[in-house]
């Protein structure tokens, strides 16, 4: 199914209203090691690294974060 360029412009102005964005940095080979991890609990890599940013604030904080 092809998506239309309106559509794209319309999914890029949600994201950009609704999301920030972060960029890490891993050395090289962490990122496939990540993403090997990440396949072993059937996750994306984002969703594997929010839980471990989640958990790792609310250790920090004692606070929650809603990822």
């Amino acid at each position: 199914m092809t998506v239309s360029k309106a559509q794209q412009r319309a999914v890029a102005k949600y994201m950009k209203n609704n999301y920030d964005e972060m960029k890490i940095r891993v050395p090289k080979g962490t990122k496939s090691l990540i993403e090997a991890a990440a396949k072993v609990k059937d996750e994306s890599i984002n969703g594997y690294v929010k839980k471990a940013v989640k958990a790792r604030y609310e250790a920090d904080t004692g606070e929650t974060i809603n990822l």
